[in-house]
């Protein structure tokens, strides 16, 4: 493994003598443009080792992404091998069908302290609820960045994040507002605790998300990846591009419906993936919330 072909992957090319916060936005916003969000493996029938070895090969050698399990720890161990002072922590993501957070810690994320200052950096959640920016570890705060407000709240030793929504503009609706948010609406993310976790305290975690017939990651096959104006996301064979504040407080999301091998080409031309086995898109319907909200 090796830190320059790390950087090679995510086309980073800057400075990083120094382990600041400005090197570590670079790295994080090159690092979640350059590799998406994705759980095409368990639909490939491959299985997905949880081994900083195997993690790499995959994302920096196939030039493949991951989900949170493995796109975070790639990150940890980047900022390790630059010097961060970084930890990994677990978080409970919140379930919008089930207006609840889930029993069981089923998300990872890392902090890191700079200069006595702690920072959340989550490259893992992927879709309109991935920042693009570490974000400070104050509670109360309005965090605005370019995909919307984010702000983390705790109490008692639990941190609760969320993210303001804006209204979404879809032009193939009559009406276009129909369906949206209101602007102010809140949407819980995750909770999670400053308890330092180990990577192989989410082992467990891993084989349950391949095995698992009930949760989300088996029910839609899914990728996504950030841009500069926004996102890209396929779920399914529905392809989606967002981009933030097309209008004031306002964001513009396009849908397109694919066949199979329109799945394949959008999978090259927009994610950079070209899978070694035949992918079997997946998307359960019916299943709150939409789209927008569950990536």
């Amino acid at each position: 493994m090796n830190i320059q072909e790390y950087f090679a992957r995510i086309s980073y090319d800057e400075s990083h003598k120094d382990a600041d916060l400005q090197t570590l936005t670079a790295i994080f916003q090159h690092h979640i443009q350059a590799i998406p969000f994705e759980n095409l493996s368990m639909h490939c029938g491959e299985t997905i080792e949880l081994d900083l070895q195997s993690t790499y090969n995959k994302i920096v050698r196939k030039k493949r992404g991951g989900w949170c399990l493995e796109s975070n720890y790639l990150l940890f161990w980047a900022l390790q091998e630059l010097g961060y002072d970084v930890c990994i922590l677990g978080g409970n993501s919140y379930e919008p069908a089930e207006r609840a957070y889930t029993a069981e810690i089923n998300h990872i994320l890392l902090k890191v302290v700079i200069k006595g200052n702690s920072y959340i950096v989550d490259a893992g959640f992927g879709g309109a609820y991935q920042a693009w920016q570490p974000l400070m570890l104050i509670s109360g705060k309005d965090q605005p960045q370019i995909p919307g407000i984010f702000r983390f709240m705790e109490d008692n030793g639990t941190w609760y994040f969320e993210k303001v929504k804006r209204k979404h503009y879809i032009p193939e609706q009559s009406v276009p507002f129909t369906g949206t948010p209101e602007l102010g609406n809140i949407r819980k993310i995750y909770t999670f605790t400053l308890e330092p976790r180990h990577i192989n305290d989410f082992q467990q975690l891993n084989t349950y998300l391949q095995v698992s017939p009930d949760n989300i990651l088996q029910k839609k096959s899914i990728c996504s990846l950030q841009t500069t104006e926004g996102f890209y996301a396929l779920v399914g064979w529905t392809f989606t591009e967002m981009k933030y504040n097309y209008m004031e407080d306002v964001d513009l999301v396009q849908i397109t419906t694919l066949t199979d091998e329109e799945v394949e080409k959008t999978l090259k031309d927009k994610f950079n993936i070209m899978l070694e086995n035949k992918l079997v898109p997946v998307n359960v319907r019916g299943l709150p919330p939409n789209l927008v909200d569950t990536i």
